[in-house]
C-alpha cells in the first residue's frame, strides 16, 4: 500500500519507519527539499500519489495546512487523524469539539478516522513495548474504518486492542483524554503507558 503521511516531524517520522516496514511511504511537507531518510514530496503530491493518508500535521495548525490543500485532491481516500490540537500552554484547542470533526467539515472529500492518539506515538507505533492495551477508531465510514485497523494491526495491534467507538463525533472522547494522559505522564515520569478497557 503506498501511504502519505502529513508532516515530516517526531510523529510522522516514527509511524513512516514503523509502516516502511510493510508498506511505501511518502512524507508530505510544505518544504519538501528535507532530508529526512524518506521520499518528501508536497502536499497536495503526496495525498494524490497516496492510497491512503495520514495526519501528523501538528494539531493546532492541522486544520489550516490540510484545509489549503486543492479541493476534490483526497477523492474519497481515508485520512487518518493521529494528532492532538493544542495550545502553547497545553489546552485543548477545540474543547467543545474535536480536531477530527473540524478535518471531517473541511474535507468532505475523505473519509475521517480517528486513532492513534492516546498514547505516546512510540508506544502506539510498537504496542507491544508495554502490556495489553487499547487502541479506538472514530469516523462515518466503516471501509476507512476497516483499512485503519488493518494498519493498525500492521503495527503490532489485535483485534481485541481495537475498540470501533462510533461516529466520527466519538473523537472527543480520545483528544479529551490528552488531558489526563499529560497528568500521568507527569505522575508516572514516562510516558510508555496506555489505557486499556476491561469488561
Amino acid at each position: 500500500m503506498k501511504l502519505g503521511i502529513l508532516g515530516t516531524g517526531h510523529v510522522a517520522t516514527v509511524l513512516g519507519t514503523a509502516w516502511g516496514k510493510t508498506h511505501d511511504v511518502t512524507l508530505g511537507s510544505r518544504d519538501p527539499a528535507k532530508d529526512l531518510g524518506f521520499t518528501v514530496r508536497p502536499l497536495p503530491e503526496t495525498v494524490q500519489s497516496s492510497d491512503v493518508i495520514v495526519n501528523a500535521i501538528l494539531g493546532s495548525a492541522a486544520v489550516e495546512v490540510i484545509s489549503g490543500i486543492p479541493a476534490g485532491a483526497f477523492g474519497g481516500k481515508t485520512l487518518i487523524d493521529v494528532a492532538n490540537a493544542t495550545t502553547p500552554s497545553f489546552d485543548l484547542v477545540y474543547p467543545n469539539y474535536s480536531l477530527a470533526e473540524k478535518l471531517q467539515e473541511s474535507r468532505p472529500d475523505a473519509c475521517v478516522v480517528k486513532t492513534l492518539n492516546c498514547a505516546a506515538i512510540t508506544t502506539g507505533a510498537n504496542p507491544s513495548a508495554i502490556g495489553p492495551s487499547s487502541v479506538f477508531l472514530s469516523g462515518d465510514s466503516a471501509e476507512a474504518k476497516d483499512e485503519t485497523a488493518a494498519l493498525l494491526k500492521d503495527l503490532g495491534w489485535t483485534d481485541d486492542e481495537i475498540v470501533d467507538l462510533g461516529g466520527i463525533e466519538t473523537a472527543r472522547g480520545p483528544e479529551h483524554y490528552l488531558i489526563l494522559f499529560a497528568k500521568l505522564a507527569g505522575l508516572l515520569k514516562t510516558e510508555a503507558f496506555n489505557i486499556r478497557v476491561v469488561h
